[in-house]
């Protein structure tokens, strides 16, 4: 009888691990799945975006490009823009008097020149109804299949040459040549080109139909500038879950490509000094600052601070901030000084949205 007792007590106690290892691994499973711009519709289930109610910051366009100053002269949520800075005004001064560091403004300006408007002219038939796990509406489901054009901001994050001999992963690739439009034109093809990175928001650019229809402006600072147009689009990494995209574009511009290679390396040199001044104060400061193309118009600047960092596992963060954002903001880069290490292409924030109490939030990047 003793025996019983103790087969029916060893029994019951397995029973209670495996039923508390099984809520473990529900519980895991939930804050380690993230969906962006979560809200109650959720059924009460929870993730790592802590049930932040808003929405996506696309700029959408029925008049395609001629339509984007009206929507600047006529936005509701900053009227008048006042707290954005035009990158050809933007100086010392703007930053905070703590902050009235040389390489933070060198930081600052060279983001703006890696800085690039997204344009996506086709909304995927693909796109799903909710976000992830949940019942919250995913954007842009209501008008999948459509050409409308839809604008966001992107970063310029690594550039790699290739040739016809060995590719951007160093790889031989046989026989090719540039395949940008105007060498798929060309009876003489370039046998040299680059591969150009670019980091947005996954619900800017959903999938590779997306981003075959997309093409991205660079050094679009002014309403004059130069018309550069990266336009052989790929997606090379997505996330729906951290809302968070790699687009592959291809050029045998050497103009571009030395402007690019040389803005990516004073920035790198300046980023380190910036991380090593004020990888102390960081959670004190909280300064934060992003560079975006607000309504598809000209890249503006906008200082502020973050409110608070969301951890999960490893280096993945997810940030508020008070920092200035408007449709067309979607997918800029979000930069919390201080923040990544002394090397700017491990930096992997970017802008997912507007919540309803006025403050702005990322999609999940890898920051440290």
């Amino acid at each position: 009888m003793a025996l019983v007792w103790v087969l029916v007590l060893l029994l019951y106690g397995l029973y209670r691990i495996n039923l508390f290892f099984l809520n473990y691994l529900k519980l895991a499973s939930v804050f380690l799945h993230t969906v962006p711009n979560m809200n109650d519709q959720s059924g009460g289930k929870k993730n790592c975006f802590y049930n932040i109610p808003g929405e996506h910051e696309t700029q959408m366009s029925e008049g395609g490009e001629a339509e984007l100053h009206k929507c600047l002269v006529l936005c509701k949520k900053n009227p008048g823009h006042t707290q954005f800075v035009p990158v050809e005004s933007f100086s010392i001064e703007h930053l905070p008097r703590s902050h009235r560091d040389e390489h933070l403004y060198e930081v600052i300006k060279y983001v703006a020149d890696l800085t690039v408007r997204i344009d996506v002219k086709m909304t995927s038939p693909g796109r799903p109804e909710f976000w992830p796990d949940t019942k919250v509406p995913y954007p842009f489901y209501q008008v999948r299949g459509s050409e409308m054009l839809r604008l966001g901001s992107g970063r310029v994050y690594e550039v790699t040459k290739c040739t016809d001999v060995v590719g951007g992963d160093g790889e031989a690739v046989g026989d090719r040549a540039c395949c940008c439009h105007r060498c798929q034109s060309s009876d003489s093809p370039s046998k040299v080109w680059w591969n150009v990175e670019v980091l947005t928001a996954a619900h800017v650019v959903f999938d590779k139909l997306e981003a075959g229809n997309t093409s991205c402006r660079l050094f679009y600072d002014t309403k004059d500038s130069p018309l550069y147009i990266l336009d052989m689009v790929k997606i090379e990494e997505v996330s729906l879950d951290r809302d968070w995209c790699k687009l592959n574009c291809v050029t045998c511009d050497t103009e571009i490509i030395d402007k690019l290679i040389r803005t990516r390396t004073h920035l790198n040199d300046n980023w380190r000094c910036v991380y090593d001044k004020f990888k102390t104060s960081r959670d004190e400061d909280r300064l934060a600052f992003m560079v975006s193309h607000p309504h598809g118009c000209p890249k503006q600047i906008s200082i502020g601070q973050w409110i608070k960092k969301h951890q999960f596992e490893d280096d993945f963060n997810k940030f508020t901030y008070t920092t200035c954002t408007c449709p067309g903001s979607s997918g800029a880069t979000v930069h919390c000084v201080g923040y990544s290490g002394r090397w700017s292409r491990g930096y992997q924030l970017v802008h997912s949205g507007t919540s309803d109490s006025d403050n702005n939030f990322s999609g999940v990047g890898r920051v440290w």
